[in-house]
This record gives structure tokens, C-alpha cells and sequence, in this order.
């Protein structure tokens, strides 16, 4: 099992910047020593998974053996029930290279449409994977339900949250204060399960 403790150095594997910041926000009480992955020149791994866990890992193993440090990676995306949960583990991809994700929320207001679907549930997935050299990755996951919505309404965020509408929630993650959204975030959820495995808290 990896263990941490505060001032142990650990590196983010992600090139997006939204993520990254969202994750050193929440690794913020941990009193670790965060790196972006784009702050040690590391390459991007391609992501040839068919899972988020297999992606996560693929990043977290590449990132560590590159770095020889204990390495986080995060893979995440949106679910949409309408389009039988796409875009799935192509999330990111829907952006284009570019990361355009207004482009990708116009997407996913087309397919719905020509889908004829009117199911409007969707919800996020994230999988953490934290590895080490010479140790085993671990594997976490966490989920937020809610549903899809039009306009895109928010400026706080990134990705697809001004159209995710949370369950029992008025606001998009977008539309939410940072600290509300991380206290109930697909991503929070696989953070929680993180902190308890590698800070041994019960």
C-alpha cells in the first residue's frame, strides 16, 4: 500500500490546468508539495485504455516511473444517458485538441437532439490512480448524478460543468462556488476514498 505524508512531494499526471488546480485544492489540507505533470516537461501519455481505471493508470504509472516520485492521476468524464453514455472515456476527446469545450457542449446538445431521447440524466465519473515506483497503483472511483442542461450556465469550473445539473441542486457545478462543488464532485467522492488509503485515516 503507498502511503503519504504532509511535505511528501507528489506529482499531478494531467496537462489540463483546470484539473490540476481542482486537485491541488483539494489536496490543499494534506500539506503536500504538488507538481503538475506540464511543470516537469513530462510527456502526455497516450490514453489507449477502454476504462477510466485503465487510462487513470496508464497516466499515474508513466508520470511516476518518469518522475520516480509518487505520482496522482485522474481520469474523468461525463456520462450522458440519452447518448448511452457517451462521451464517456472520450470526454476530453469531444474538445479537440484545442480543449474547446464549448464545442463539446455543443455536441452534446446536437446529439441529444438527434437522438430523440428526452432522457436528460447523466452523471460524472472520476478515477484516481496513485502510483509509486516499485509498488502496486491503487485504483479509486467516485460518481455525481444529476442531469443535463441547456443553456451552459457558469463561469467557475471546467470541462462540462455549466451544463451538469447536480442532483438536489439548483446551481451547475459552474454556478457553484468552487468549496460547494468539491463538497459533493464525482471527483471529491474518489478524493475521500484517496485521503483515507494513503494518509491511513479512518
Amino acid at each position: 500500500m503507498i502511503r503519504l505524508s504532509p511535505g511528501n512531494t507528489l506529482v499531478i499526471a494531467s496537462h489540463n490546468p483546470g484539473k490540476v488546480r481542482e486537485i491541488r485544492e483539494l489536496l490543499e489540507p494534506l500539506s503536500l508539495k504538488v507538481i503538475g505533470a506540464a511543470d516537469l516537461k513530462l510527456d502526455e501519455p497516450d490514453e489507449t485504455g477502454a476504462t477510466f481505471a485503465e487510462n487513470a493508470r496508464l497516466k499515474a504509472e508513466a508520470a511516476a516511473a518518469a518522475s520516480n516520485l509518487p505520482a496522482l492521476a485522474d481520469d474523468s468524464g461525463l456520462s450522458v444517458g440519452a447518448l448511452n453514455g457517451a462521451p464517456g472515456i472520450y470526454s476530453a476527446r469531444w474538445a479537440g485538441p484545442n480543449k474547446d469545450f464549448r464545442a463539446a457542449m455543443a455536441r452534446v446538445e446536437d446529439e441529444m437532439r438527434r437522438s430523440g431521447n428526452p432522457d436528460k440524466r447523466a452523471h460524472f465519473v472520476c478515477v484516481l490512480a496513485l502510483s509509486a515506483p516499485g509498488a502496486e497503483t491503487e485504483i479509486f472511483e467516485g460518481r455525481a448524478y444529476g442531469a443535463i442542461e441547456f443553456p451552459p450556465r457558469g463561469q467557475f469550473g471546467f470541462g462540462y460543468d455549466p451544463i451538469f445539473l447536480p442532483e438536489g441542486h439548483r446551481f451547475t457545478f459552474a454556478e457553484m462556488d468552487p468549496r460547494a462543488k468539491h463538497a459533493i464532485s464525482h471527483r471529491a467522492k474518489a478524493f475521500e476514498k484517496f485521503v483515507k488509503a494513503a494518509f491511513g485515516q479512518p
